[in-house]
């Protein structure tokens, strides 16, 4: 019987809006937050929904120019003609009253953006489902819809102001944490993703995503979001490493391994990648042990050793390379 009644109130609600649902609209009804970092200049969007895949469809940002939550009975055109229009000199609110004006679907859409100048935009239309509303901050924009409680926007605004002076993507995470806290989606939890982009491009977009990170589909999306971000950021510190080599600064080059491996202890391809830089900078008696234990770990390793000299990723000598092995 239940789903009888469901049935109807869906058809019922299609009939209603025919030209409102399409089939490539998906109802990520959802929270979520835009940002801008007025230090860094940072923009970022951040999400969390029981739909899958949620990323792919409400958050969109570009570097220089700004951040598109595009959420409810979403039109992922907004996203990609939000920043165009901000793109053009528009400002969030000019490029928001564009995208509605012409919009069947505008009272069952909901709309968050923030350009490059902080500048922020928000849009709950009437048709969105209970609880459904949006606040607006200094250069924020926290949103929600179909909500367990009318407290997830006032909890997500109060959490991200809490964490001034940490990076973005630790703010907007935890504003997305309070949000959960308050009672979330009345459906529960699927899917999240963060999207963060730098102040300025330099054209070169495929360079331009400081984080792009999903969780497509979990029973706890936000969990597995932070472990994520933490990974990211671990790697990080392994690039950085990476270019302090380039500089032949070794000092600094083994400080940001070093950091890398702390966040990761148990990370076998970290140990390895350093060790090989150690060896290939003349240390090998530093990395001998950091080689036996990723050898212990995992014996493909020490076959990956072997191919190594023949591309000139290993430049030891075949003594060198012989101790090595035998780790």
């Amino acid at each position: 019987m239940k789903k009888i009644l469901l049935f109807v109130f869906i058809c019922f609600n299609l009939n209603s809006f025919a030209q409102t649902y399409k089939a490539d609209e998906p109802l990520a009804h959802t929270f979520s937050i835009v940002a801008r970092d007025p230090e860094t200049g940072e923009m970022a969007v951040g999400v969390q929904s029981h739909w899958f895949s949620v990323g792919t469809s409400v958050s969109w940002a570009e570097a220089g120019v700004g951040a598109v939550a595009t959420q409810s009975f979403t039109n992922k055109s907004f996203g990609i003609r939000g920043l165009a229009l901000l793109k053009q000199g528009k400002t969030s609110q000019e490029a928001l009253d564009i995208l509605l004006s012409d919009d069947p679907g505008k009272e069952v859409r909901q709309v968050a953006i923030v350009d490059s100048h902080g500048n922020v935009a928000a849009f709950t239309g009437s048709g969105c489902v209970q609880y459904a509303g949006n606040i607006k901050g200094d250069q924020y924009s926290v949103q929600s819809n179909m909500m367990l409680t009318d407290k997830v926007p006032a909890a997500m605004s109060k959490a991200f102001e809490a964490s001034k002076g940490k990076p973005l993507a630790e703010r907007v995470m935890a504003a997305l944490n309070a949000a959960q806290a308050a009672g979330g989606d009345i459906r529960g939890k699927q899917s999240a993703a963060l999207l963060v982009v730098p102040a300025v491009s330099h054209n070169e977009p495929w360079n331009e995503r400081e984080v792009d990170l999903r969780v497509d589909d979990s029973s706890a999306p936000l969990p597995e979001l932070a472990r994520l971000l933490k990974v990211h950021e671990a790697y990080e510190f392994m690039n950085k490493g990476d270019l302090a080599v380039e500089k032949n600064d070794m000092e600094a080059a083994m400080k940001d391994y070093g950091t890398a491996m702390k966040m990761f202890p148990n990370n076998l391809e970290m140990q390895y990648w350093t060790a090989v830089t150690l060896a290939n900078n003349h240390q090998v008696a530093k990395a001998l042990p950091m080689f036996k234990k990723v050898f212990a770990g995992n014996s493909n390793w020490r076959e990956m050793t072997r191919r190594l000299p023949k591309v000139n990723l290993l430049t030891v000598t075949d003594a060198e390379l012989k101790a090595i092995l035998a780790q």
